[in-house]
This record gives structure tokens, C-alpha cells and sequence, in this order.
């Protein structure tokens, strides 16, 4: 996947709504209705963040009746949750050397 889908799918999962719905998706799926009815935000509301989510990718849809089921895509969800990793790592790496550096500015002004 591009950076551009990469950028997507951060800020899909960015926002703490979508986050909480993917938290109640992982336990087995649900519709618009079924999610509205755990969030404090509208059916309506819900089916726009279904929609961001499905964009990325991060949830597929399956018809069922009237409504439409929704499900996490654990393969996407898996491979955001390894850059989330990677990007930490990076991000210790990084702040480790700055301690290192600003513990060595320490020493040589003390000495």
C-alpha cells in the first residue's frame, strides 16, 4: 500500500469513535443499528465512520437482511498494528539517543 493509504488509514483510526467501534467489532461483527445502540452518537454517525473504516479497508461489509453486517479485517488491522510496532521502535531508538546526548552535554558541563 501507498504512504497516501498508509495516511488514510491513521487518520481513520485517529479519531476514538472509530477506535471504540472496532474495539466492539472484534467481538463479532455488527450492523449501523447494533453499534449505534453501545455509542453515544447516532446510526446515522455510525454509518459515516463504517464508511471511512471500510475505505481503508479496516472493516469488510457483508449484506444480511435489511442491514449490513460489518467485520474487521483482521489481516489490514494486524498490518496497521505492525507499523503502529515499527513505528515505535523507531521512535525509542530515537529518544534513547537524545538522553544519551543530553546526558553527555550533562557530564561535560558538570567536569
Amino acid at each position: 500500500m501507498s504512504a497516501a493509504i498508509d495516511d488514510e488509514l491513521w487518520s481513520a483510526v485517529g479519531d476514538p469513535t472509530r477506535r471504540r467501534m472496532l474495539d466492539l467489532l472484534l467481538t463479532g461483527g455488527g450492523t449501523a443499528t447494533t453499534l449505534s445502540e453501545q455509542l453515544p452518537v447516532t446510526r446515522q454517525a455510525v454509518a459515516k465512520h463504517l464508511g471511512v473504516l471500510q475505505r481503508v479497508g479496516l472493516v469488510h461489509v457483508t449484506p444480511s437482511g435489511r442491514e449490513r453486517l460489518y467485520e474487521v479485517d483482521e489481516a489490514q488491522l494486524a498490518r496497521a498494528v505492525a507499523q503502529l510496532s515499527s513505528v515505535g521502535a523507531s521512535w525509542d531508538a530515537r529518544l534513547h539517543r537524545i538522553k544519551r546526548i543530553a546526558e553527555a552535554i550533562q557530564r561535560s558541563q558538570e567536569g
